[in-house]
C-alpha cells in the first residue's frame, strides 16, 4: 500500500512538473522583434527621463557579456536595450513605453532587439550572412550575437514565444544599402524567413520599417527613403514609419535623443492602429 501511495505521489509530481514546463504562452504578453543597424541599436544620449520605465515593458537580453544581464532572461526595459555598452537610446525605447501607456493594464509588452551598427542587410540574410565581411569595428558586436545576428534573433524569438505572442517586427536599417533598388526584395527575404522559422503567419505579424534621417534634416543617406517608402509595394502587411521633422545628433546619420523618442512613438502609433483594426475585425465570441 505504501509503495502504491509513493508511486501515486511520484506520478502526480511528474504531471505537475510537466504542466509547469509546458505552460501556454500568455496572449496578453505582446512580443516585438526589432532588428537593424546603428539607429535601431540606438545612438541617443540616455537622459534622466529615460532611466525609469513601467515594469509592463520588458526586454529580453539577446547579447552576451551584457553587464549584469544574462542572455535569454527578461528585464525591465531600461536602456540600453540592445548593445549594453555606452549611452544608447533608440526608437524601441519609446515604442514600448507608448504601447504600454495606451494599452490596457492587462497587456505587457516585450521587445527582442538585435542590431549591429553599420551593417549591410546581408548580415541578416539567413544563408548569405556567411559571406559577409563586416568592418573591423563591428566584429565585436557580431560575435556577441554568436557570429550570426539573424540566428540569434530567431533563437531569442523562440525563447520569447514560450511566454508570449509575437505581434510584430520592427526594422530600422538601410543607411549602408543606400541607393540599392533591390533592398526591399532583400528585406522581404529576411522577413519571410523570420515568419517561416518562427512558425508565424504574415497576415498576423506586420513589418514596420523606419525611414532614415531625411535629406531636408541634413541626413547624408536621405535618398534611401525613396527606396524605403516603396517597401509596402513589395511586402504585404508592411508599413513605413516617417522620419519627417526629426533631427540628428550632429553627425547627419544618427537621430538625436528627442528624435528617437518621437520616432519610437510613431512606430507605436502605427502598431496601435493595427491592433485596433484587428480588434474590430475579430470574430465576436458567443456568450
Amino acid at each position: 500500500m505504501k509503495q502504491i501511495k509513493l508511486l501515486f505521489l511520484a506520478t502526480l509530481a511528474t504531471l505537475m512538473s510537466s504542466a509547469t514546463t509546458y505552460a501556454e504562452p500568455n496572449p496578453n504578453f505582446h512580443i516585438y522583434l526589432c532588428f537593424g543597424q546603428s539607429n535601431m541599436e540606438g545612438h541617443g544620449l540616455i537622459e534622466e527621463q529615460d532611466k525609469s520605465v513601467n515594469s509592463r515593458f520588458q526586454v529580453l537580453c539577446t547579447y552576451d557579456n551584457c553587464d549584469q544581464r544574462k542572455r535569454g532572461c527578461w528585464y525591465d526595459a531600461v536602456p540600453p536595450l540592445s548593445c549594453c555598452i555606452g549611452e544608447r537610446l533608440g526608437p524601441v525605447d519609446y515604442f514600448g513605453r507608448t504601447l504600454v501607456k495606451n494599452l490596457p493594464d492587462s497587456i505587457k509588452v516585450g521587445v527582442v532587439v538585435v542590431a549591429v551598427g553599420g551593417c549591410d542587410i546581408q548580415l541578416f540574410e539567413k544563408e548569405n550572412h556567411k559571406n559577409y565581411r563586416g568592418e573591423a569595428y563591428m566584429q565585436s558586436s557580431i560575435q556577441s550575437y554568436g557570429g550570426n545576428p539573424y540566428g540569434r534573433l530567431v533563437e531569442m524569438g523562440k525563447e520569447a514565444q514560450k511566454v508570449g505572442v509575437i505581434k510584430g517586427i520592427l526594422l530600422h536599417q538601410g543607411e549602408t544599402n543606400t541607393g540599392q533598388s533591390n533592398w526591399p526584395s532583400r528585406v522581404k527575404g529576411v522577413y519571410n524567413n523570420l515568419i517561416s522559422d518562427l512558425g508565424l503567419k504574415a497576415t498576423d505579424v506586420p513589418l514596420l520599417v523606419g525611414e532614415v534621417l531625411r535629406t531636408e534634416e541634413g541626413g547624408v543617406c536621405g535618398k534611401m527613403n525613396e527606396i524605403i517608402d516603396i517597401v509596402p509595394n513589395t511586402i504585404p502587411n508592411s508599413y513605413v514609419i516617417s522620419a519627417k521633422g526629426l533631427g540628428h545628433k550632429g553627425d547627419r546619420v544618427h537621430f538625436s535623443s528627442a528624435s528617437y523618442r518621437i520616432l519610437g512613438e510613431r512606430y507605436a502609433e502605427q502598431m496601435l492602429k493595427i491592433l485596433k483594426q484587428e480588434e474590430s475585425t475579430a470574430p465576436t465570441k458567443k456568450k
